[in-house]
């Protein structure tokens, strides 16, 4: 393998690294390592050129978190508010139906005033041939226009509802294809950096690809030792509480399965499709993405964490995990990977969540 191979590798992380938003803020990864100049021996690729490689790859794979979790969220969106607009639908169904008997009752009413001729009391009361009955029918009259009344302010209040229900459909409606736009702008930047980083790994021969899976390994541990050697595991006591358990019981249970992005199982999981999944099978319903899990759910410190709590990880809570007990996590990892057990300090915590606090 000559200089070819190489300017071919070096080549693959400048032009992908341009499709890569490496420059976003709250990004928990470095940039790509300068390209190496050439050395004595030309036709080494150095774990330098593999580690810029692993590095880059790490961004785009980052990047892909980010959007298949505003890719989730608008996904939830769009089908609450789907559900609103069949609610609504129904309500102004029934809502048509009860009016078309107003107006049939309001018809009859009309009907019974004018077989009445529509005379006065006081001319009825001349005309009739009997005044006890006349006051019975009086009664009997009034007791019908307190009805009417009734009707009418029925019939108002019916067709204000179906205007309201109306124009609540249209708003639901309007938001409902903001969120499907939202859905297929993330659905492609999801694509494009997969395909990116895909692009980038067929780059690598076999020797140069068992290398770069030898580095992540190596990073993870590096990563998962310092935290370690803070010595936090030793706070770390807390027992998994009945739900807790479940919801471990069924993630631990998922490993092997397939990454998939946007997926929730039964087959194949992202991060936060397992984690929001296990919560559900426990009874404990939660928030579909790592952002809003780390938004919604109840913070507690990481000394304080026990077996079935979250760990939100990055700057820009774009992933996260199921906290297994003695160090360890259960995590759908990103695409190329199944979901499998690891080090919790393996990647930069931003923080624990209790779903069942």
């Amino acid at each position: 393998m000559g200089t070819g191979k190489r300017g071919l590798i070096a080549t693959a992380v400048t032009v992908i690294g341009a499709v890569a938003v490496l420059a976003a803020p709250g990004t928990a990864f470095a940039a790509p390592s300068p390209t190496p100049t050439p050395t004595a021996s030309p036709t080494a690729v150095t774990n330098k050129d593999i580690e810029a490689v692993r590095k880059q790859l790490d961004a785009l794979y980052h990047e892909a978190a980010v959007a298949t979790d505003a890719y989730n969220a608008a996904e939830e969106k769009a089908e609450q508010q789907s559900a609103q607009i069949v609610a609504l639908a129904r309500k102004i169904v029934k809502g048509q139906e009860k009016l078309a008997k107003l107006k049939a009752r309001a018809g009859a009413a009309a009907a019974a005033q004018y077989r009445s001729y529509g005379l006065s009391d006081e001319a009825q009361l001349m005309l009739s041939d009997d005044p006890q009955e006349f006051l019975d029918s009086t009664g009997r009259v009034l007791q019908g226009q307190r009805a009417t009344k009734a009707l009418i302010a029925e019939l108002t209040r019916t067709q204000q509802d179906l205007k309201q229900y109306a124009a609540d459909a249209s708003t639901q409606w309007t938001k409902l294809e903001a969120n499907r736009k939202a859905k297929a702008t993330a659905k492609k930047k999801v694509e494009q950096q997969i395909a990116a980083a895909e692009k980038l790994e067929s780059q690598l021969e076999e020797k140069e690809k068992k290398r770069l899976a030898e580095l992540e390994e190596q990073a993870a541990h590096q990563a998962q030792t310092a935290w370690l050697d803070s010595g936090v595991l030793k706070e770390i006591s807390g027992k998994a509480s009945e739900a807790g358990k479940i919801a471990v019981d069924y993630a631990t249970t998922q490993i092997g399965k397939p990454y998939e992005w946007g997926a929730e199982g039964p087959d194949s999981y992202d991060c936060s499709g397992l984690t929001s999944q296990a919560w559900a099978s426990a009874g404990k319903p939660i928030p579909r993405t790592s952002q809003e899990q780390w938004k919604q759910l109840e913070h507690v410190d990481v000394k304080d964490m026990r077996p079935g709590d979250l760990i939100i990880y990055f700057d820009d809570a774009s992933h996260v995990a199921m906290y297994l007990g003695d160090g360890a996590i259960v995590h759908a990892p990103r695409p190329g990977r199944t979901v499998t057990i690891a080090g919790a300090g393996s990647m930069p915590i931003l923080g624990v969540v209790r779903p069942d606090a």
